[in-house]
């Protein structure tokens, strides 16, 4: 899609680079990640109105460390150098780069020495992240020092052009308190952005591409209840409407309610063609007696395949097939930067759909993150309890039933995961965490039950907090909270004896058990 206003950010490999794009655009300019070796033509091509370098682990002398084109600096654009890409900048416009007496990493305090728009705003001295081996010794000629730390003279530092600056710090975390300042600065007042990325321009945008690339063909979207597919039905309906047709699969191997929740939602709301293709029985004589993970979900894999392509051969004029794919897919296949093919990350439920079909794809949120896409369902007017909702794998509960999966074990725990998911919500936290479940583990344990004892099932909760699912940690659930879903789990699920809470982080642990 071509956009009034870009922001590319060169990607040296900076843990953080996802994070830059993001802050650009939540100051409401749209920003995408290329290759660090983009030429600076394919550069120009994107009209951006300013560019940004991000952080590397590499240092700039190493043999094979990542290079940009020098002719970026004479497109007459300004620049923001970030760490590796403010040493790299000052090295190729002529200044020195060299290992610093002691390696900073962590709060730093920066003290702002010139008064500069860059820094407008900021008080004189304030924290920042520093994380960082090498720094510039030597300044390239026509440069000056706006700010400093106690052991870093150049940490921020412009070209009196006022076309490139560069800070030795990370603007973009957290744990630098003001940084997002610096975005707004360096966006509005140096740049001269007007700020046009919003949801409702992207709506707009995406519907008017949604009709040119369909005509008037039918386009098939695989629901599954969550975020994603959810927020690409929703947007789909809007551009094309009856041309739009849904198909939900019931693997058996949903949460409670899971179905009536997508039909009152797309049916009755959204008044969406909604085909549901009740498949439970296949799917659960299939993975009778399976224990091993990666078998349930390549049984679960191979049968939606065959389920969702049962119900998509008998629809007349369908051409396309929708898709959630996200902007981290696309970064993490690896080809998601301007000027290489897109190969993209196929999403879970419709694997190797298209080229079987004969579909081509529809991916209207290709371009978002995460956030995003939540702000596109609101938008659209989803209901927030969808827009909302935690991610759920697309095995559903077989991944939580740790061994083979029978009926009354997925019985069992359905009945406990409402209960966490009911106390969660009850208690204000369900917005507040990342992610919350049950989980049915293959052992039986001693208890009392009455004036007998019992041998019974043990489930685990596991709650995670997280910003991008690639780092979790374990939610502090309130103790209180947590004694109340353990002993309504007792209670009222019959069958369990005995409630664990998983406080392991991610890594090394995953997020789900399996």
């Amino acid at each position: 899609m071509q956009h009034d206003e870009v922001i590319p950010i060169l990607d040296f490999g900076s843990q953080y680079a996802q994070l830059i794009a993001r802050r650009v655009r939540e100051k409401g300019v749209y920003s995408e990640l290329v290759r660090p070796d983009i030429s600076a033509a394919d550069l120009k091509k994107l009209n951006p109105k300013g560019i940004i370098l991000s952080g590397g682990p590499s240092s700039v002398y190493d043999a094979g460390a990542p290079k940009c084109d020098p002719k970026i600096f004479d497109l007459g654009v300004p620049i923001l150098g970030i760490c590796y890409g403010m040493q790299l900048g000052a090295q190729i416009l002529g200044g020195q780069v060299k290992p610093a007496k002691a390696r900073e990493y962590g709060r730093a305090k920066l003290h702002v020495s010139k008064a500069d728009p860059l820094l407008k705003g900021m008080p004189n001295d304030t924290t920042v992240w520093m994380s960082h081996g090498d720094q510039i010794c030597d300044l390239p000629p026509e440069f000056e020092a706006i700010a400093t730390t106690s052991t870093c003279p150049y940490a921020a530092a412009r070209h009196k052009s006022g076309l490139f600056y560069g800070v030795q710090f990370h603007p973009e975390v957290t744990h630098t308190p003001r940084g997002e300042q610096i975005f707004q600065n360096f966006l509005y007042e140096i740049c001269k952005c007007a700020g046009a990325w919003t949801m409702e321009s992207f709506i707009e945008q995406t519907v008017a591409r949604i009709r040119q690339q369909v005509g008037t063909a039918k386009v098939i979207c695989g629901l599954s209840g969550g975020v994603d597919s959810s927020v690409t039905a929703a947007l789909l309906h809007k551009a094309i409407g009856e041309q739009l047709v849904c198909i939900f699969v019931d693997n058996g191997l949903l949460r409670k309610n899971e179905r009536d929740l997508v039909e009152a939602t797309f049916r009755q709301h959204f008044k969406i063609n909604l085909i549901v293709n009740d498949a439970t029985e296949q799917f659960l004589s299939n993975l009778k007696g399976v224990s091993d993970p990666q078998e349930k979900r390549k049984i679960i894999g191979k049968e939606f395949i065959e389920a969702f392509k049962r119900e998509a051969e008998s629809i007349a004029g369908a051409k396309f097939l929708a898709q959630g794919t996200l902007y981290p897919d696309v970064i993490e296949s690896g080809h998601g930067y301007a000027g290489t093919a897109a190969n993209i990350k196929l999403h879970h439920n419709v694997g190797g759909l298209p080229e079987q079909l004969g579909f081509e794809l529809v991916e209207p949120l290709r371009e978002l993150f995460k956030d995003e896409v939540r702000r596109v369902g609101e938008t659209l007017g989803l209901p927030e309890n969808l827009v909302w909702r935690h991610p759920f794998p697309g095995p559903g509960l077989a991944v939580r039933v740790i061994g083979d999966v029978t009926p009354e074990k997925l019985r069992v725990l359905r009945d406990a995961d409402e209960i966490v998911l009911e106390e969660l919500v009850t208690h204000n936290l369900y917005r507040k965490t990342a992610q919350v479940f049950a989980v049915l583990l293959p052992i039986g344990t001693v208890g009392v039950m009455g004036d007998s004892r019992s041998y019974e099932s043990v489930v685990a909760i596991r709650a995670v907090e997280s910003q991008d699912f690639m780092t979790a940690d374990w939610a502090r659930i309130p103790f209180d909270v947590l004694a109340t879903m353990s002993n309504r789990i007792i209670n009222e699920v019959r069958g369990v004896n005995r409630v664990v809470y998983d406080i392991s982080s991610k890594p090394p642990a995953t997020i789900e058990w399996e």
